[in-house]
């Protein structure tokens, strides 16, 4: 019977033949795989639309045909690119039979950059980033100021609402885009982020010297998307703007991203060479810290993932410092070799390559893949930064001297973690004491909470499902990492224990596959002193435990601020909104409410009387929480522990960039930045004193 039963499934289903085969028409590819072409239809994706029209105005700058970029944001979602470049076409294509920019904008893999005559380095590789965004807006509009006329075609999810017409004359030349994602695409909204915007222009003014790259912000400017005048900023909008424009290339990157630290050395190292048709620019400077910081492009796209590039040109550094210390004798005949690890602490670099025929690994340009690039960056880079080394005698000796620091560091961190690692492995690898572990051993099941002190590790133990959830409270505040090595941290009984209970190890041992909890749940009070903990816990894990961040497997609990009850009827508030419309939906008049003390204030007879009486009454009680502490186990268990109530906030990383620079100012020692910074966000902060 199962046999025949097998035989008549299978009749069912469909042959596997030709017409099986799908072919996709157009962009309908795009939209039916976005994720394909711009990574994510998130965030991130969203913005990555605005960078794909803006690398195609760019890449006029690079080949010296624009020197003016500007990026608006406009009312009703829709963002606006113009250039003073020569123009998309607009002229017949002799294949498709149709104008040069619908081509351009309707076809996948058609644009000017494949050739490498018309632009001989371009970001854009598959001819897909003008297409792409076309596919995934509802509606987008291209103006070209080309050869005194004024050309205009209108399109809706990537199809022409008409042909390309001329509209006009004019003195300009230059491109405009206009378009406005597909919330079909988009379900997150079309929320558009000024400062994620003003971030990604600043590097690429950086990154295309004697360009001005300007950002304006038009969203509360009605009809500025009717202006077909190039630039928006000459339009007298009365409207916030920001331009960027810098001769010093590379070397002012450097510089921005080093305002915050304390440099090792004075000059800043910078090279640009061209070798095997390859153009290499590359600035570094060490600072006084131990986390490096290197940024990578190619072709003036960002490489988050490095490649090719980057593994050049940490060879070659790796090997000129080895070569100095030894000449230069600070490097000892009985010490080792530097290791890349040692050479690349404190360091902050931005490696920019330019080439025409450029490979990525994925459309979203996040690694670059082109072999020619680490050859050419190996050698350039290796013989100019030899050269800066004899030249500057004062700052390779700092530099050189930085480093045998890390490499003495880095002996001692290792002497430290064997020490931990073998005293782990004598005692069975123990788990730490006030550990209460859960009992099952599959991780994919499990969940550690961290939590402040004994009283709420006492709570959260007697509260817990001790199958899946796991304790472990710390004493007071641990140890900020952001500028201690890892033989410092080891020495902190609070971090030891940590590391111990989550089972990865740490450095160059870290394996992410052993760790023993997908969850790892910091739990602290809703107060200062909670908030500083979360702090200090959240650099430990940025610094030492990254990939446990972006596997998302770090969550911050959000225990309830408050407890309002009226006779048997209990509620929980997460914030002071939610205790309003608790309180509304009571319907509590301010005479029938009663702020509830907690547990172990002393109160006046009188005060106490008035508490047992509304008990009593059908008057509304409200108790602030400060602590998970000051919660009873069930409690506790109903508000943040239970799968099926509680609330969680996973941490990510959007952006390392700007995640780096906060960690830096928040948690290392340069006091003016971080009182600039808390002064500067006072008015966001949301504090409980």
């Amino acid at each position: 019977m199962a046999k025949a039963a097998e035989k008549e499934v299978k009749s069912k289903a469909k042959a596997y033949d030709a017409s099986s085969i799908t072919v996709l028409e157009g962009l309908e590819a795009v939209r039916r795989r976005p994720g394909m072409y711009i990574g994510t239809t998130g965030p991130d994706g969203l913005h990555h639309l605005v960078w794909e029209i803006f690398d195609n105005a760019r890449d006029e700058a690079m080949v010296g045909r624009c020197d003016d970029i500007e990026v608006a944001l406009l009312p009703g979602g829709y963002v606006r690119v113009a250039d003073n470049g020569n123009g998309i076409p607009v002229g017949i294509h002799p294949k498709t039979k149709v104008s040069a920019l619908e081509t351009i904008m309707t076809v996948l893999h058609a644009g000017g950059k494949f050739d490498n005559e018309a632009y001989k380095f371009s970001g854009g590789l598959h001819g897909v980033g003008a297409s792409v965004v076309n596919a995934l807006s509802e509606h987008a509009k291209v103006v070209v100021h080309q050869d005194g006329g004024m050309h205009m075609q209108e399109y809706k999810i990537g199809k022409p609402l008409a042909k390309v017409k001329k509209v006009g004359t004019t003195k300009e030349h230059g491109t405009i885009v206009l378009f406005k994602p597909d919330v079909a695409i988009f379900k997150e909204g079309i929320e558009w982020n000024l400062e994620k915007i003003v971030a990604h222009m600043r590097q690429q003014a950086y990154l295309v010297k004697g360009t001005r790259i300007s950002i304006v912000d038009a969203r509360t400017a009605p009809g500025a998307s009717e202006t077909e005048t190039i630039f928006l900023r000459d339009q007298n909008l009365d409207v916030p703007s920001t331009t960027f424009y810098f001769e010093g290339g590379l070397k002012s990157l450097v510089a921005f991203y080093n305002r915050h630290q304390t440099p090792v050395h004075k000059n800043v190292f910078y090279v640009e060479k061209e070798q095997d048709k390859v153009i290499v620019e590359v600035a570094l400077q060490y600072v006084d810290d131990i986390t490096p910081r290197i940024t990578a492009f190619a072709n003036n796209i960002y490489n988050s993932e490095g490649g090719t590039h980057i593994t050049g040109f940490k060879t070659a550094l790796t090997r000129s410092l080895n070569t100095y210390g030894r000449a230069a004798n600070i490097l000892k005949e009985k010490d080792e070799n530097f290791t890349g690890d040692d050479v690349l602490e404190g360091i902050t670099a931005v490696v920019s390559v330019k080439l025409s025929e450029i490979q990525f690994e994925g459309q979203t340009k996040s690694k670059l893949g082109s072999m020619e690039a680490q050859g050419a960056t190996a050698a350039v880079f290796g013989e100019a930064f030899g050269a800066f080394l004899e030249e500057n005698p004062d700052d390779a000796k700092a530099i050189v001297n930085k480093v045998l620091l890390a490499l003495k560091a880095r002996k001692a961190a290792k002497a430290a973690k064997d020490s931990v690692l073998r005293k782990g492995a004598l005692e069975g690898m123990t788990l730490p004491g006030k550990l209460a572990d859960c009992q099952t051993k599959s991780a994919e099941e499990s969940e550690i909470f961290i939590v402040e002190g004994d009283s709420a590790g006492g709570s959260s133990k007697q509260g817990r499902d001790r199958r899946t959830q796991a304790i472990l409270p710390l004493r007071g505040k641990i140890l900020n990492v952001e500028r201690a090595r890892i033989d410092r941290m080891l020495a902190s009984v609070e971090i030891r224990a940590l590391v111990v209970a989550m089972g990865t190890a740490i450095g160059d041992v870290f394996d992410l596959s052993k760790l023993r909890y997908h969850k790892i749940i910091i739990a602290t009070d809703a107060d200062v002193d909670g908030a500083h903990i979360r702090t200090l816990l959240l650099t430990l894990l940025y610094r030492h435990f990254r990939p446990i961040i972006d596997g998302g497997f770090v969550y911050i609990a959000q225990p309830p601020l408050y407890k309002i009850s009226k006779g048997k009827s209990v509620a929980y508030a997460y914030s002071d909104k939610e205790k309003e419309a608790v309180l509304k939906e009571l319907g509590a008049a301010p005479s029938d409410i009663v702020e509830n003390p907690l547990e172990g204030e002393e109160l006046s007879e009188e005060a106490e009387e008035e508490v047992v009486t509304a008990k009593k009454a059908t008057k509304v009680n409200i108790q602030r929480y400060k602590g998970l502490g000051e919660m009873n186990p069930s409690e506790l268990w109903e508000t943040t522990m239970d799968p099926s109530r509680r609330v969680l906030k996973r941490v990510n990383v959007e952006d390392a960039e700007a995640a780096d620079r906060i960690f830096d100012i928040l948690m290392g020692t340069d006091v003016a930045s971080r009182k600039s910074f808390i002064q500067s966000n006072a008015k966001t902060a949301n504090l409980d004193i």
